[in-house]
Parts: structure tokens; C-alpha cells; sequence
């Protein structure tokens, strides 16, 4: 059964620990982090970018998969389904599909227009159970063709954010969707620190969780961050393991050609990678 982010995140950020949100893809991707999650006993958040939900066709789709997984599997550990960087209209088909929570990305409009229709969502989404999760600040790279600089988020547009009843908060403090480049300059703390002290009880959310180095994680987790967003580096790992499997030709022998043995390592790939970040976020056994 899907829940809402709200209780779990809660719990992560009064025990100085992190959620895991792993972005899917597709059927592997899905089974391999619900599977991954059941094994550590670790709440979990999959999450959906809008071009995914389009790859598999829709948010229908994509919720009739993960509740059939979720009882198929006797997936018994917390499980969202929460829709990643949505737009306006994203967020209410996804309401309407049956989704557990839900992101309102208005980083990108002027603040008023953000606080105007976040606070419409708010409401919507909690008449519904949902969980929502808003953006102040720019994530760098792009997703889902919206491009951030990676600017850091203002403190007081944060808090204007927060107090509209938003489950929880993600602000830009330098990080960036994607690899990160040589150049990179870290994370601002002193941004973090500020958003936290503005912010008070609020669950903060990093994006872009690939390639932040592990002291940084911890740190950011100890400043309030309580949500940690990963999907380049599942993707990564599974093209790293299927490139493996065809270069050894394994793909010419016997049936290696079927999809179910094709795409075996790189699932595994994703299941080993995912129980790292859940080890370094500090998750394990928090169901």
C-alpha cells in the first residue's frame, strides 16, 4: 500500500537520517528498489520525473504497476510514489492517477506565482492524503527541460514557502541534477543552515544525490536535509553492467539474448547501488 512521504520524512528528520528518493524507469528499475528496500527495512520514495511518466506511457500506468509490485512482492516497508519536478498540470494527473505525493516545481516562475499556486496545491493535495513537496532556488543541469544555474535558494522566499503547509522543501544550495563537473564548488552549508533556521521543523530535500561526496551527504543530513533524490547514478550502474554483459558477449550464448537475462546485471547494479545510498543516508532499518 502507497503512503504519503509526510510521517516517514518526519521520522528521518527527528532521527538525523535520510529518506532515499530513487527515481524509476521502468519495470526493472521499480522492482529492484522495492526490492532493495524491503531487504534493508528502509522506508523508500519512488520517484517519478514527468518524462518518465510519459516513457511508460502515464501516471496510470505507472501507479497500477507499483501498488500491483507492491502486493505481489509483499512489500511491507513504507513505499511513495511521488511525482518529480511536476508542473502545474502534472501535479493533477497525477492526483488523479493515484499517486502518494506529489512535487510542484515552480522554482522557475517569479516567487509570487510560486506561493500562489503552491498554496493551491497544498490544499488539493491534502483534501487528498497526498504529501507535497515544494521548490525555492535553482537545481542545476536540467530535468525534464527545465534548466537551473544552480543558484542558492533565498532563506525568506523558503519560509514563504514553508508556511503554506508544504510537507517539505527542496532548496537549491549548489547542487546539480546530473554528473557533476571538475569545477564544481560543494554545497553551501551556510545556505542550508539558514533555509533550517527559517524553516524550523521543516524536512529539507537534496536533489541531485549522484556524485555528493559522503562527508557532505552527512553534513547536509545533520543540517536538516531529511529527503535525498538519486537517479543518474542507478542509471550509470546499470548501463556500466548491461555494457559488461554484451562486451563479454554473454548476450551470444544460449539465450542471453532474452530480455530477462539482458537486463539481469544492470538490475542488480541498480539493487547494489541503491543499498549503498541507503547505508550512507542512514535508513536502514527505519521502517
Amino acid at each position: 500500500m502507497l503512503v504519503s512521504a509526510t510521517e516517514m520524512l518526519k521520522k528521518a528528520k527527528a532521527g538525523h537520517y535520510a529518506v532515499g528518493q530513487f527515481n524509476i524507469n521502468n519495470l526493472e528499475w521499480t522492482k529492484s528498489i522495492l526490492a532493495t528496500a524491503q531487504e534493508l527495512n528502509s522506508p523508500v520514495i519512488l520517484g517519478v520525473s514527468e518524462g518518465a511518466g510519459k516513457y511508460m506511457t502515464g501516471y496510470k500506468t505507472v501507479a497500477a504497476m507499483v501498488e500491483a509490485m507492491i502486493e505481489e512482492m509483499n512489500i511491507t516497508v513504507p513505499v511513495a510514489l511521488h511525482l518529480d519536478h511536476g508542473s502545474y498540470e502534472g501535479c493533477y494527473k497525477c492526483i488523479k492517477a493515484g499517486f502518494s505525493s506529489i512535487m510542484f516545481d515552480g522554482s522557475h516562475y517569479p516567487i509570487e506565482e510560486n506561493v500562489e499556486k503552491t498554496k493551491e496545491l497544498v490544499k488539493v493535495a491534502h483534501a487528498m492524503g497526498l504529501s507535497i513537496e515544494a521548490e525555492v532556488g535553482s537545481i542545476g543541469g536540467e530535468e525534464d527541460g527545465v534548466v537551473g544555474m544552480g543558484e542558492c535558494a533565498d532563506p525568506n522566499e523558503c519560509k514563504a514557502i514553508a508556511d503554506l503547509g508544504i510537507d517539505f522543501l527542496a532548496a537549491g544550495i549548489g547542487n546539480i541534477h546530473g554528473k557533476y563537473p571538475d569545477n564544481w564548488q560543494g554545497l553551501s552549508f551556510d545556505t542550508l543552515a539558514a533555509i533550517q533556521e527559517k524553516t524550523g521543523e521543516m524536512p529539507l530535500v537534496l536533489h541531485g544525490g549522484t556524485g555528493i561526496p559522503a562527508d557532505m551527504i552527512k553534513k547536509a543530513i545533520d543540517l536538516g536535509v531529511a529527503k535525498i533524490n538519486v537517479n543518474t547514478e542507478c542509471q550509470l550502474s546499470f548501463a556500466a553492467a548491461t555494457r559488461e554483459y554484451i562486451e563479454a558477449g554473454k548476450d551470444q550464448q544460449g539465450k542471453g539474448f532474452d530480455p530477462r537475462k539482458l537486463l539481469a546485471p544492470g538490475a542488480a547494479a541498480i539493487k547494489e547501488t541503491v543499498k549503498e545510498k541507503m547505508e550512507l543516508f542512514g535508513s536502514v532499518g527505519k521502517a
